[in-house]
């Protein structure tokens, strides 16, 4: 079992940088490939980036891609999504994901992670 809970979000102006943490608890952190989920106001939760286990493989959105970067700490059983140049219509709840499958083709697809975490509040201002 693993349990995830994020921080560092808030209010910031288009342009500016937030930086969102992902802490887990078990020893098993570094099995796990971890990323970041986003849903916006009246839609779809959506992905925003991945991270292997060991921080060898990244995968991106194509709206969030060059403006944000997701790194891990395996010692702090911790991770990151350093966001960039942020714009209004990144605003969104942020969630954390662990799972155990790693993939090239389908990260993008919610039922690949096993645990979620409650997610923090990013808000854009224009």
């Amino acid at each position: 079992q693993v349990q995830l809970v994020e921080s560092g979000g808030g209010l910031v102006q288009a342009g500016g940088s937030l930086r969102l943490s992902c802490a887990a608890s078990g020893r098993t952190f570094r099995s796990y490939a971890m990323g970041w989920f986003r849903q916006a106001p009246g839609k779809a939760r959506e992905f925003a980036a991945v991270i292997k286990w060991d921080g060898s493989s990244t995968h991106y959105a194509a709206s969030v891609k060059g403006r944000f970067t997701i790194f891990r700490d395996n010692a702090k059983n911790t991770v990151y999504l350093q966001m960039n140049d942020l714009q209004p219509e990144d605003t969104a709840v942020y969630y954390c994901v662990a799972g155990t499958t790693w993939s090239n083709t389908v990260y993008f697809t919610q039922p690949l992670y096993d645990y979620w975490g409650q997610g923090t509040q990013v808000t854009v201002s224009s």
